[in-house]
C-alpha cells in the first residue's frame, strides 16, 4: 500500500499542543528496549512524541512523510521519516529542496541493503536548500549476504562441499556483481539528494568481527566506486570512549583517545580544497582532547555547508545511532543558535526536536549506553558551553554575502541612526559613526539590521548575533541539564508530561539504571 503523506507540513488530525495528561503510563516494552525500533515500539507514549516532531517541523517547513510504521523501509529508523521540501521562515528567501517523495522513496528502498543495518541515507536537516544526510556506513560482505540471504547455502552442507570446488574467481566476480548492484543504488541515492561530501567518522577501515569484514566503507571501496564524492576520513572515538569521559568526572578537557590501538587504523584524510578556509593544523589531530577534536570536526562540517556550491552532505560513523546523532544534533543547535534553521522553534522546543527526532526515533540505544557508562548522549548537550563563541557561527559567510553594494561588513555595524522614520536608504538621515562597545565591528546586531536598505534588510534580518548565540546555546544546555539531572540522575521525581523534554527523557530510559552524581 502507499503511505500517505501529509500535505503542507501539517501533522496529523489528532494532533495537539496540549499538555498529556502526567499519569499517562508508559508502554512496558519501552522499559526493557535497548534501543528505539519502529517495529517494537508502539504506543500512545510514542505516538505523541512523533506528533510532537511532525508539529515542530511543521512550523518552520513544509514536509512530507514517508511512512516506516511497521519498520519495513527500515526498522531503527523512524515510523514517519520525515523529508523537508521548503523553509517558510518569513523575512528570507525560501529555500526549496528539488526531491520529490516518492523518487526518493523508491531509491530509499532500492538502495536501504547497500548500508549496515539497512540504516539507509537519510535527508535530516535543509539549510539553504542543501540536504544534511545521516546514515551508517557501507554494509561489508558478510551483512550484505546475509541480509540478501546468500548466505544460507553456506548452512547447507552439500551446497557448501560443492561451493568449495569452484575457482576463487567466481567467488570474486559474484561478489563484485552483488556490490555494484547495491552500491550503485547507493550511489544514485546519494547524487539524487544532491550529496557531494560524506564525513566518515569511523576510526576503522572496515569494522571486523569474528574475522569477517561486517561492515566497510565508501574510503575502502575497492572499485572506487565513490571517487567522484568528496570524501573526509575523520577519524572520532566510539561510544566506548566516553565511559572514560564519565569516569573522569564528565570532564573532556585533557582527555585524549589512544590512536595507537591496534584495531584504529583509518587515518584522517581531508582534501586540501575543504580545509583552506580554516586555520587548523589538521596533521596534529592525534594530540587533540576531546574538546578540541569535536570543535574542529564542527568547524569543518560547518564550512562544508556554507560552501558557495549546492551539494548535500552526508555524516556517518558505524551504525549511525552514537557519533553521528552527535554532530547532527550539535550542527541542528548550532545553526537554529545563529537564527538560520527551525526560526520559530524556542529553546526548549528545538531541544525536544533534536533529543527526539535525531537521537530517540532514531535509534540511539541509550538505555545500554547509560548501563556501560558511556554517556555520549549526555557529552553531546553539555558540550554546548563549548561552541557558543561566533568561530563556530554558520553566520560568517553569510553576513559578507548579505551586505548592501558599496558597504563592509565593519562599516554596517558601525551605523548609527539619526531618523527612525526610514528605512529604505542610507543618505543623509544616517551617519557613519564609532561604537563604543568593544564588540560593535565584530558582531552583526539587531540594530545594524534595522538601518539598512530595504533590499540588504529583507536578506539579513534573520543573522543572530554572538551574544545572542550564546544565550541561546546556553538556554539550551540549561533546559537539558535540568531535565537530565531530574529524570535519569535522580530516583524520587514524578514522571512528566511526555510533551516536555522531561518526559521525553524519561521515556528514553524508562527502568534504567541511574549515574553518578556529578559536578558539571
Amino acid at each position: 500500500s502507499q503511505p500517505h503523506y501529509p500535505s503542507h507540513g501539517e501533522p496529523p488530525a489528532s494532533s495537539t499542543r496540549s499538555t498529556p495528561n502526567p499519569s499517562t503510563q508508559y508502554p512496558k516494552n519501552l522499559q526493557h528496549q535497548h534501543a528505539y525500533g519502529a517495529v517494537s515500539n508502539t504506543g500512545a507514549s510514542v505516538e505523541r512524541i512523533e506528533r510532537r516532531c511532525l508539529e515542530l517541523f511543521g512550523r518552520d517547513y513544509r514536509y512530507s512523510v514517508i511512512s516506516n510504521a511497521h519498520g519495513e523501509v527500515c526498522a531503527p529508523y523512524p515510523r514517519h521519516i520525515v523529508l523537508l521540501e521548503r523553509d517558510n521562515a518569513a523575512g528570507r528567501d525560501p529555500f526549496e529542496s528539488t526531491v520529490q517523495v516518492g523518487k526518493l522513496q523508491d531509491l530509499i528502498n532500492r538502495s536501504k541493503m547497500a548500508r549496515c543495518r539497512g540504516r539507509f541515507v537519510c535527508p535530516v536537516i535543509l539549510y539553504k536548500g542543501k540536504h544534511i544526510c545521516r546514515s551508517a556506513t557501507l554494509a561489508g560482505w558478510g551483512e550484505l549476504y546475509g541480509r540478501t540471504g546468500a548466505v544460507c547455502h553456506w548452512l547447507q552442507w552439500s551446497v557448501f562441499l560443492a561451493d568449495l570446488t569452484l575457482p576463487c574467481s567466481v567467488h570474486r566476480n559474484a561478489d563484485s556483481q552483488l556490490f555494484d548492484k547495491v552500491r550503485g543504488h547507493d550511489i544514485k541515492l546519494l547524487r539524487y539528494l544532491s550529496v557531494r561530501y560524506i564525513c566518515d567518522l569511523m576510526v576503522e577501515n572496515k569494522k571486523v568481527k569474528f574475522g569477517l569484514n561486517v561492515t566497510s566503507s565508501e574510503k575502502v571501496d575497492k572499485a572506487q566506486r565513490y571517487a567522484d564524492f568528496t570524501l573526509l576520513s575523520i577519524p572520532y572515538p566510539g561510544c566506548e570512549f566516553f565511559k572514560e569521559y564519565k569516569d573522569r568526572d564528565y570532564t573532556a578537557e585533557g582527555l585524549i583517545f589512544n590512536w595507537k590501538q591496534d584495531y584504529v587504523d583509518a587515518p584522517l584524510s581531508i582534501p586540501a580544497s575543504v580545509t583552506q578556509s580554516l586555520s587548523i593544523d589538521w596533521s596534529e589531530y592525534q594530540s587533540w582532547d576531546l574538546v578540541q577534536q569535536t570543535q574542529n570536526y564542527l568547524k569543518l562540517l560547518i564550512s562544508i555547508i556554507n560552501s558557495d556550491d549546492d551539494s548535500g552532505l552526508l555524516v556517518h560513523c558505524i551504525s549511525g545511532w552514537d557519533r553521528t546523532p552527535l554532530f547532527i544534533s550539535l550542527l541542528r543547535l548550532s545553526l537554529w543558535a545563529d537564527g538560520l534553521i527551525h526560526v520559530s522553534l524556542e529553546p526548549s522546543e528545538i531541544l525536544y526536536l533534536t533529543v527526539a527526532y535525531d537521537w530517540f526515533l532514531f535509534g540511539h540505544m541509550l538505555a545500554d549506553r547509560l548501563n556501560k557508562g558511556e554517556e555520549i548522549f549526555f557529552f553531546c548537550f553539555n558540550f554546548l558551553k563549548h561552541i557558543t563563541s561566533e568561530e563556530f557561527s554558520g553566520v560568517k559567510s553569510q553576513r559578507r554575502k548579505s551586505l548592501p553594494p558599496g558597504f563592509t561588513l565593519e562599516e554596517i555595524c558601525m551605523l548609527k541612526q539619526r531618523d527612525r522614520g526610514s528605512t529604505t536608504s542610507l543618505s543623509s538621515d544616517f551617519s557613519l559613526g564609532m561604537e563604543s562597545s568593544p564588540g560593535a565591528a565584530g558582531s552583526f546586531t539587531y540594530e545594524a539590521v534595522e538601518l539598512m536598505p530595504a533590499g540588504a534588510q529583507a536578506q539579513a534580518t534573520w543573522l543572530v548575533s554572538a551574544s545572542d548565540r550564546e544565550s541561546r546555546l546556553e538556554e539550551v544546555r540549561s533546559a537539558f541539564l535540568a531535565s537530565y539531572s531530574r529524570t535519569i540522575g535522580l530516583k524520587a521525581v514524578p514522571p512528566s508530561p511526555s510533551g516536555a523534554i522531561g518526559g521525553l527523557l524519561e521515556q528514553f530510559v524508562r527502568g534504567v539504571g541511574l549515574r553518578g552524581s556529578s559536578t558539571l
